[in-house]
């Protein structure tokens, strides 16, 4: 179709044919591109990583580090919109390019969720619980946050940190110190530990006009820090799942939130909600929706970046899990299963902890 002059930012969509931008090069952006070819639409990544898992699928990519303004430059008028599946990017990178092109999610709202005491201090600002939590910039400043917080805590690098990395636990009476010395780091913080039933998450997609559409609450279970089952819908009660898409639509609007947006959160044993992460891009937690939901994320991502209606997010209960490391050596298993569908990255090299892939079975209603 021909491209019209719309720059996809509030007026007319970006109509199939145009070219979007994609930071990062894992399997998020290789499932958005599908979803975007899917559509119509053609994907651009820039990644500082050849051959990555989106490249293998997308039209054209960009091989730079991103603060390679020259090629930030040349990728930008090569696209159309730019939107991201690596929150991490500089927010030097996302402010250039934001300048250029329409850029979803907005940098402010990556300025919030690449920073953990920014993050919590927007979910406290709308009155949602957190886990107890304190900035800490050296040993002795640990030391009094320890005393304050009381227990056990884990303290965790303030910026950059995803499936356990950069974060140790501190219990009574272990060498603080020396958990100060292995982050490396004089920006952290101490997060009170989490007594709870279950971790779940609700993934939601808002679009340029501000509507939004939140997936059922899921419930998470993890293996070694890195995300390793899927159950849809979490177990909990329908008030309670309320609440969690309650909260995390307040947030996302509070932030004017374009694009995909997870929540994680804690149910407490007293039935409680603390929210623990925020996540700008389409989540592990949310790879079900392929098969299992009426829209997928990574449809809705596209949806919202190029101003097209949401999809509709009609779900069926279904069960994901990841294919970590060694896991996906079993891959045959899974092909001969007719109920499983199996999705590999086209990772061509396995790592303990590496995601591989993920395997998703959509299940009898009850």
């Amino acid at each position: 179709m021909k491209r019209s002059n719309s720059s996809g930012s509030g007026g007319e969509p970006l109509p199939p044919g145009s070219t979007i931008g994609i930071l990062g090069g894992g399997q998020l952006g290789r499932m958005t591109a599908m979803a975007a070819a899917r559509l119509g639409y053609r994907v651009h990544v820039f990644t500082p990583e050849a051959d990555g898992p989106c490249a293998q699928v997308a039209a054209a990519q960009t091989v730079a580090a991103y603060d390679d303004f020259a090629a930030l430059s040349a990728f930008a008028d090569a696209v159309d919109v730019v939107t991201l599946e690596f929150e991490n990017v500089p927010l030097a990178t996302a402010d250039f390019l934001s300048q250029r092109r329409p850029f979803y999610p907005s940098p402010a709202c990556l300025a919030v969720t690449q920073v953990r005491t920014a993050e919590k201090s927007e979910v406290n600002k709308l009155g949602f619980a957190t886990a107890r939590w304190a900035p800490v910039h050296s040993a002795d400043a640990l030391e009094h946050a320890l005393a304050i917080i009381g227990g056990s805590a884990v303290l965790k690098t303030n910026r950059f940190g995803y499936d356990g990395k950069g974060q140790v636990k501190i219990g009574p009476g272990d060498d603080a110190a020396a958990a100060w010395a292995s982050l490396k780091t004089d920006d952290a913080i101490l997060e009170g530990f989490v007594d709870f039933v279950r971790e779940i998450s609700v993934v939601l997609v808002r679009g340029q006009n501000g509507l939004i559409e939140a997936y059922p609450a899921v419930e998470n279970r993890h293996r070694d820090h890195i995300l390793s089952e899927t159950i849809v819908p979490a177990a909990i009660s329908r008030s309670l799942a309320a609440e969690a898409e309650r909260m995390a639509a307040s947030i996302a609007g509070d932030m004017d939130y374009v694009g995909v947006l997870a929540v994680e959160m804690f149910e407490t044993r007293d039935g409680r909600l603390l929210v623990n992460e925020l996540a700008p891009r389409p989540h592990n937690s949310g790879h079900w929706t392929i098969e299992g939901s009426t829209t997928s994320q990574f449809e809705q991502l596209v949806r919202a970046i190029c101003g097209l209606p949401l999809g509709s997010v009609d779900w069926r209960p279904s069960r994901m899990i990841n294919l970590i490391g060694d896991d996906a050596l079993s891959w045959q298993d899974y092909v001969a299963d007719p109920a499983a569908h199996l999705h590999l990255y086209g990772k061509p090299e396995i790592r303990p902890g590496r995601k591989m892939g993920h395997v998703t079975w959509v299940l009898p209603a009850p």
